[in-house]
């Protein structure tokens, strides 16, 4: 026969709402969204970027500014993983925590098998969680981790990276190639961020998450990023609303993770077609927070991992933490593509997964 679960493992079913209880918290899934009876809180953040970024309007907003995108590195792809290792001791450092205090670290990045993670955290002593969504990937490892945090966990990382030289040559051409970008075309951020998520603590709360689900709009060309992005970010934001039953006046943004130009246009016009909600007076787009779109020769502005990761966890978490925003729905979006789908000419999937933050 088989042993009867343990009490906290129970899973209760009421009727639209399904609860998780885990010891002495609740975790409600109302529909796409899981809600916490006592939301996990980010007690430490931090958001480093390579030159160009710090060339930017957010400059004095990011932890560390490295002007040498090599990081002493004998690769980009190393060099990508020397940024992230610096975001996790430094997101460690400001919430007084050590290795030794964290349950789990959830991270991933652009580089196959994730070794952008993988090299970071080789020396760091954590049990850790590697992830795949794309520029999607920092809210996917907030969400998770905060649902690790209300299972049981005491302390959670969630950290993510890009590298604009290592993802260009893998997705698209190489850098000696010197290939002509369309206007559609969006810059690869190099930066990274980091958040130590727990149970207990002052800091800014996570309430609520939403997994997304995989969204295909046919399009088939990797510079256009943004475009094969906005219908997940739509679907996500619009479930998102309608399961909390609010609107776009009930948040002071609507943060979407890397759409650029081009992506929040067709956003605007997905949503507006289909639900009749208009967000434009409160969207932003991290993609174009973090680039001046008129003088640094970016195209329709930036993305990769690290894009969303690093304005979050440096620019507007610092606002969060000085109480000039106090709700903000962080949905982060991710091209689920890769090297050999594109070759074969498949379209890209996309995705977008949503985090509430309240400071």
């Amino acid at each position: 026969m088989r042993a009867a679960l343990p009490h906290k493992f129970l899973i209760k079913h009421q009727s639209p709402v399904k609860i998780l209880m885990t010891g002495v918290f609740f975790m409600k899934i109302n529909e796409k969204v899981i809600q916490f009876e006592k939301p996990p809180v980010i007690t430490g953040f931090a958001g480093v970027c390579g030159k160009k970024e710090g060339e930017g309007p957010l400059a004095k907003d990011f932890d560390a500014i490295f002007e040498d995108t090599t990081m002493g590195q004998q690769s980009y792809e190393l060099a990508e993983s020397a940024l992230l290792h610096d975001a996790i001791i430094r997101a460690l450092a400001k919430a007084k925590k050590s290795s030794a205090d964290v349950n789990f670290v959830l991270s991933g990045d652009l580089l196959d098998q994730c070794m952008g993670s993988a090299f970071a955290l080789k020396d760091i002593d954590i049990p850790s969680i590697g992830l795949f969504g794309a520029c999607s990937t920092m809210a996917l490892s907030l969400a998770l981790g905060a649902m690790l945090v209300d299972c049981g966990a005491s302390c959670a990382v969630a950290a993510t990276s890009s590298h604009f030289c290592s993802s260009e040559r893998q997705f698209r051409y190489p850098l000696e190639y010197g290939g002509q970008r369309p206007p559609s075309a969006q810059w690869t951020v190099t930066g990274a961020g980091a958040a130590v998520v727990e149970s207990l603590g002052s800091g800014i709360k996570i309430p609520a998450v939403s997994i997304g689900t995989i969204c295909d709009l046919g399009i088939t060309d990797a510079n256009n990023m943004g475009a094969a992005m906005a219908p997940a970010a739509k679907k996500t934001i619009v479930d998102f609303m309608q399961a909390t039953n609010t609107g776009p006046d009930d948040y002071d943004i609507i943060l979407t993770g890397d759409l650029g130009y081009t992506g929040s246009l067709l956003l605007y016009e997905l949503i507006e077609d289909e639900s009749k909600i208009n967000i434009r007076k409160k969207h932003r787009d991290c993609g174009l927070l973090i680039y001046n779109l008129d003088e640094q020769d970016v195209n329709s502005g930036g993305s990769g991992c690290g894009c969303s990761a690093s304005v979050l966890c440096s620019h507007i978490m610092k606002q969060m933490a000085s109480l000039k925003l106090k709700r903000v729905l962080f949905v982060a979006t991710g091209a689920l593509m890769s090297p050999t789908s594109s070759k074969q000419g498949n379209p890209i999937p996309s995705i977008a997964h949503a985090v509430l933050l309240e400071s």
